[in-house]
């Protein structure tokens, strides 16, 4: 059985103009490679309200999981929330369950519960919460689509939220070998290996380091004796190479 599909919408202005570096992209990838949830596809989008909707709309169809992160915040263009709800035609308030948490949290640090920051608690209807351990304020998973915070700890902290209640598949094994070659030399035999193996991902990932050209290969599959089984065909083609 195929494993579950997933993608994921970064969005979020200073990610575009480069202001931002973002890398939750990278720790989601990781993570789903970890449970057997093929990451297919990532979005970096703007603040634009059409632009995220018709985006959750697109990718909620066509994967099994959606990931956003960014735009859930208390300031005015954290319009996140507001285009979930608008994208699966639901109703966007502040919730009680949402309220209490975030009231309780000011009020034990001794903060104003105003109303920019009562905006975190607008949840759409029908979604489920995702525990935030770090600022309170929760994320929300709703049909397919998981909304959580751009800020890296707050992201990986929901991510762990979220993951244990997610159905996972075959987790994707990986091996790699650095080749002192450039890809131009190993293209050949790598295209005959990937024919032999056509069930697993071959890719070659060339480097210059100490002017030499180098290519460092690495297989990915679900199969474990189907990767080691290529990878030593590999060693084989090139026994001078490190892995």
């Amino acid at each position: 059985m195929a494993n579950p599909t997933a993608a994921m919408i970064v969005i979020g202005d200073e990610i575009l103009s480069g202001r931002t570096r973002d890398i939750n992209a990278n720790h989601l990838a990781k993570e789903l490679t970890t449970r057997g949830i093929d990451l297919r596809e990532v979005r970096f989008i703007p603040d634009d309200a059409p632009v995220i909707v018709k985006t959750v709309r697109n990718l909620s169809d066509a994967y099994t999981h959606v990931f956003t992160s960014g735009g859930i915040g208390p300031t005015h263009d954290d319009i996140t929330a507001d285009c979930i709800a608008e994208a699966f035609g639901v109703h966007i308030d502040i919730r009680p369950d949402a309220e209490k948490l975030l009231t309780e949290y000011f009020e034990r640090r001794g903060v104003e519960k105003t109303t920019a920051r009562m905006r975190m608690a607008r949840i759409p209807d029908g979604a489920t919460l995702i525990e935030n351990p770090v600022s309170i304020a929760p994320g929300f998973s709703i049909e397919n689509v998981h909304v959580m915070a751009g800020v890296p700890n707050i992201f990986e902290a929901m991510l762990a939220s979220v993951l244990p209640t997610l159905t996972g598949g075959q987790p994707i094994l990986s091996q790699s070998l650095r080749i002192e070659q450039p890809e131009g030399v190993i293209a050949g035999p790598l295209a005959v290996l990937a024919n032999d193996f056509p069930d697993l991902s071959i890719g070659s990932y060339p480097f210059i380091q100490d002017g030499v050209f180098g290519t460092n290969v690495v297989i990915r599959g679900q199969d474990g004796g189907q990767v080691d089984t290529a990878m030593t065909r590999l060693v084989h083609m090139f026994p001078d190479a490190a892995p």
